[in-house]
């Protein structure tokens, strides 16, 4: 499984971005698929995460109401909607996805994209 994650970039506070994440492979349909995200000097977070169906969501607190995860397995894809921005929201923000299921732990996924930058300023 292949992935590619695009979409960030600079936005003020209370403004709105939208990852994408493309994936290739066969079994992109049957995976969960997860957001994560890195911000300098920290260790790689949970921030979202959708199921196999896109029926099932799951958010870190810090993020919930104002992220949004969705896949269409019809284009490959899975979103990150992010609306209400804040400063801390600042990181390299990852893909991944994994044949198990949901785990908030980013260390048990097994396939990553390669990371978008989102930064928001104040």
């Amino acid at each position: 499984v292949q992935l590619q994650a695009c979409g960030g970039g600079l936005v003020q506070a209370g403004g709105s971005l939208r990852l994408s994440c493309a994936a290739s492979g066969r079994t992109f349909s049957t995976y969960i698929m997860g957001w994560f995200r890195q911000a300098p000097g920290k260790e790689r977070e949970f921030v979202a995460a959708v199921s196999w169906s896109g029926k099932s969501t799951y958010y870190t607190d810090s993020v919930e109401g104002r992220f949004a995860a969705s896949k269409d397995n019809t284009k490959n894809t899975v979103f990150l909607q992010m609306n209400s921005l804040k400063p801390e929201d600042t990181a390299v923000y990852y893909c991944a996805t994994d044949p198990g299921g949901f785990q908030r732990d980013y260390s048990l996924w097994h396939y990553w994209g390669q990371g978008t930058h989102v930064t928001v300023s104040s």
